[in-house]
């Protein structure tokens, strides 16, 4: 009983204790609940972006990014590189074990030796032991292992952070594209149409029937199209090294044929309350890592204020002979354990425990500014959802409007009811309205990916918890 109690406390001095304050999770500044919704459900699970984004082009397209992305790839070395810190820094918690050899000669002149002869020394040495290791009495160490673990944690969570970056950039690129092309599209169909007016009006013009003011008009309604086909075949080429810089390549050659934004559908969102972000968003989770981070600092920086233990000890064999090395008797042991007290530094202790307080401070506000940009961005996303399909359908009415307003310009002025002025008028709300609507539909769908992005996105591997139960084995 003596011996288990005497091993117990033996152990406990190893182990140390911690100077690590409590943490406590601050509270969330925002809302608990949307100001936009009457019913919400808690924990509700997103789905994940293969189940969210159900275009197949862009499916393909996203598993390319993934695969190829140097952003995403620079994100996952740094994860290793923070779990191999930690590694680092738990190995310094236990002793580095050695084996070392070593063999000496030395000739040492007569004019040395009170006989006048001269001899010749020689020793050999054989020993395993440990070197300078620092007993953690006080949990400096403990609290160094804690602050890496924090540090890996966020690490991976800034990797989750990139992953769910990029798959929105690619997804928002991939539209940009479509809209572009829809748009380069639109502007060709309308320049047949004002080329198709100008020859026309160039042909009442030549038979005296037209005026030079009309046959104007014509010609800059052709030339205005002409203006906006080179700015949108600008843009659609600029479009698409934009997403070839997120795909880091091209894209794929059996890219499915993309789908109209009209037809553009992604997965419903089940939005849930605020605080599910507190366990979703990984800019949110890393926030909140780096300051458990910054709180185990301290606890390290208190641990400086109380001596420090350190021990070396080794065990071995000395001889003049190598073959005597391990005979018997020939047997040594050091064992020479060293304290440091701090007692005068100047406030260079006291300094660095200000620090390290003045930074959990720091990232306190930090984790409650990545809450408060967090519920903002949801809070605007879920009105852009409710505002976007309003507009969406009154889109729709002007452009349906806009057609019945050309064609019966159209019919009047070959009639000879109207002049060309009420026909080009006519032809341009048409186009206006037909390109706003390719934009609306746009920013509806981007509008979309911001809000799932904005949520925190769907899990495609391991939940936090696993991360974080892996890690900590």
């Amino acid at each position: 009983m003596k011996r288990t109690a005497l091993a117990a406390a033996l152990l406990t001095a190893l182990t140390g204790c911690s100077l690590i304050p409590n943490y406590q999770q601050p509270a969330a500044p925002v809302a608990e609940q949307w100001n936009t919704l009457s019913a919400q459900q808690s924990l509700t699970t997103l789905p994940n972006w293969r189940e969210f984004f159900q275009d197949p082009a862009l499916q393909s397209l996203i598993e390319t990014a993934l695969d190829n992305n140097r952003d995403l790839r620079i994100a996952a070395l740094n994860v290793d590189a923070f779990r191999a810190q930690y590694r680092i820094q738990r190995s310094a918690r236990f002793p580095s074990i050695d084996a070392s050899g070593g063999a000496s000669r030395q000739r040492i002149p007569g004019t040395m030796n009170p006989n006048g002869d001269s001899t010749i020394n020689s020793q050999y040495s054989a020993s395993l032991g440990t070197t300078a290791w620092e007993i953690d009495l006080f949990g400096r160490l403990n609290s160094l292992r804690e602050q890496a673990l924090a540090s890996y944690f966020a690490s991976e969570q800034a990797q989750r952070s990139t992953q769910l970056s990029l798959i929105a950039s690619v997804a928002t690129a991939w539209l940009t594209l479509q809209a572009d092309q829809e748009s380069l599209q639109l502007v060709r169909e309308t320049l047949v149409t004002y080329e198709d007016s100008l020859r026309l009006v160039q042909s009442s013009y030549d038979a005296g029937v037209a005026s030079s003011l009309e046959l104007q008009q014509a010609r800059t309604a052709a030339n205005a199209a002409r203006v906006s086909l080179a700015q949108f075949e600008r843009q659609s080429v600029q479009s698409r090294n934009a997403l070839n810089l997120l795909l880091g390549g091209t894209p794929p050659t059996n890219l499915a044929t993309p789908v109209a934004l009209r037809h553009f559908k992604f997965a419903e969102l089940p939005v849930g309350l605020p605080a599910d972000l507190l366990q979703r968003r990984p800019d949110i989770l890393q926030a909140e890592f780096d300051l458990k981070a910054a709180n185990a600092n301290i606890g390290a920086a208190r641990a400086a204020f109380f001596p420090s233990i350190s021990l070396t000890a080794t065990a071995g064999s000395l001889s003049p002979d190598l073959s005597g090395l391990f005979d018997s008797g020939s047997g040594s042991w050091l064992f020479k354990p060293s304290i440091n007290i701090p007692i005068f530094n100047a406030g260079r202790l006291r300094a660095n425990l200000d620090y390290s307080e003045i930074q959990k401070d720091i990232n306190v506000a930090r984790y409650e500014k990545s809450i408060q940009t967090a519920f903002q961005e949801v809070a605007d996303g879920l009105i852009e959802r409710t505002t976007y399909k309003q507009q969406l359908i009154a889109h729709d009415e002007l452009v349906k409007s806009s057609t019945e307003y050309l064609n019966l310009a159209d019919r009047r002025y070959r009639e000879g009811i109207d002049n060309q002025l009420t026909l080009l008028d006519a032809q341009r709300q048409l186009f206006n309205a037909q390109q706003q609507r390719i934009s609306t539909q746009f920013a509806q769908l981007a509008s979309e990916i911001r809000l799932y992005k904005a949520l925190g996105g769907g899990y495609t591997e391991e939940q936090p918890q696993q991360i974080n139960a892996r890690a900590a084995h």
